[in-house]
């Protein structure tokens, strides 16, 4: 029944891809993009058409050998007065082919085989996208909240800078330290530039994996860095590296799809050897013979002297062989992404919970104590920048904190082959 549901959906997708308008909301949320990915990725369509060629295959492989129709006649030109079908000898008959050793059972098995594997292929192309689509997502907020802190911090340049003119003008200030302030500003100007380029860039990357134009299409973002449950992180999602690895080695379908070639393998190699024995030919019919008829009967059975499907049959071996390295790379690479995905996670997890118990806290403080000293005089310009900068930076931090602990659990779904929404399994 899944693979009807590919093939038809598969079709379907193919044909109304670009034919139809994209829905975009101006408002998207992480969930918006992923319906939208999965109902618009070109990937996912050629999976499902590899499905839909996998299933066609399965359904050709079951079928019997078509019979032959054969139609003789022999004495065409002969000089004699009878009627035409007493002066010729007529043969008509049909003959049918009969498949020995199993081969159609094991052709319908390999079939069947190679469809299984077609299947998770296509499952691990939408694990896959989700995770690209997640972290493409993020990198808007991300940008988007950098934008926000590279701007907050040029309004607060801004005031200091509006607070200094005034004092200039009333001979309070020099005008050195005033054009050192306006050059500062231009740096911080650079900075909100580079951000909204960064944030045009990342919606750009974003509207291309969804598979939506033109690339400069407006809308926002409104999921948060961390999700609105609270912004501490709390224990990890696995209970330990065998609980992750274990349900990676079940449910992975990248790892599902190279058993299923494993046992293709297999199949394939089984049919290589039935197709060394020759088939058996039976064929039945009528005859007439100048006059005289009478029924015909054959029977065809080519001897395996010389070709006995060798090449086959080591083809196959190779095949299988290849096919059982392939799963043991599958494993490996599952365990290094669960492991890598499980160190990120405590990583992150633990990062996260320091930048946000004092670092931003104790950047802000400064950057106010200090901005209070200097315009008592007590500090100076260059305390203030260097303040500034430091709580930007602090900021910043904090963003990036979020934004890899909220990966490192996407990559950890991935990881153990979820391909499911999360439904809020990401907020730790």
């Amino acid at each position: 029944m899944r693979s009807v549901w590919f093939a038809v959906l598969g079709v379907a997708l193919g044909g109304a891809l670009h034919a139809q308008p994209p829905e975009l909301p101006s408002t998207l949320t992480l969930e918006d993009a992923l319906r939208i990915a999965e109902a618009r990725s070109p990937l996912v369509v050629a999976a499902q058409q590899t499905v839909a060629a996998s299933q066609a295959d399965a359904t050709g492989a079951g079928r019997h050998l078509n019979p032959s129709l054969a139609f003789s006649s022999e004495g065409l030109f002969s000089q004699t007065d009878a009627p035409f079908a007493d002066s010729q000898q007529i043969q008509l008959g049909v003959q049918q082919e009969f498949e020995t050793a199993g081969r159609r059972g094991l052709r319908t098995e390999q079939a069947r085989y190679a469809l299984a594997a077609s299947q998770a292929s296509a499952q691990d192309v939408l694990r896959q996208l989700r995770l690209d689509v997640r972290r493409a997502y993020l990198q808007v907020v991300l940008a988007k909240a950098d934008e926000q802190v590279a701007r907050d911090t040029l309004g607060e340049i801004d005031k200091v800078l509006s607070i200094n003119r005034a004092r200039y003008e009333q001979g309070e200030l020099s005008g050195v330290e005033l054009r050192r302030l306006q050059v500062e500003r231009f740096r911080f100007a650079d900075d909100a530039f580079a951000s909204e380029l960064a944030l045009r860039n990342a919606r750009g990357a974003l509207l291309a994996l969804l598979n939506v134009r033109p690339l400069d299409r407006p809308f926002d973002v409104v999921d948060d860095l961390l999700p609105p449950s609270g912004s501490q992180p709390t224990a990890p999602l696995a209970a330990g590296a065998q609980d992750a690895l274990g349900r990676a080695l079940a449910a992975r379908p990248d790892l599902q799809a190279a058993r299923r070639e494993v046992e293709r393998a297999d199949a394939g190699l089984r049919l290589q050897g039935a197709l060394g024995k020759p088939n058996v030919s039976v064929g039945i019919g009528v005859q007439r013979d100048y006059g005289s008829n009478g029924m015909l009967l054959s029977f065809g059975l080519p001897l395996p002297f010389f070709n006995r499907n060798q090449g086959g049959v080591a083809r196959g071996a190779a095949e299988r062989d290849r096919a059982v390295a392939l799963q043991a790379a599958a494993e490996t690479q599952v365990t290094l992404d669960v492991q890598q995905a499980l160190n990120a996670l405590d990583v992150s997890r633990r990062r996260l919970a320091y930048v946000e118990a004092d670092y931003l806290r104790n950047a802000r403080e400064a950057r106010d104590i200090v901005l209070a000293s200097y315009r008592s005089g007590a500090a100076t310009l260059i305390d203030y920048l260097d303040a500034q900068r430091a709580l930007r930076e602090a900021q910043r931090t904090q963003n990036r904190a979020r934004f890899d602990y909220r990966i490192s659990v996407f990559q950890y779904e991935a990881a153990v082959g979820g391909t499911t929404p999360s439904q809020g399994k990401d907020r730790p």
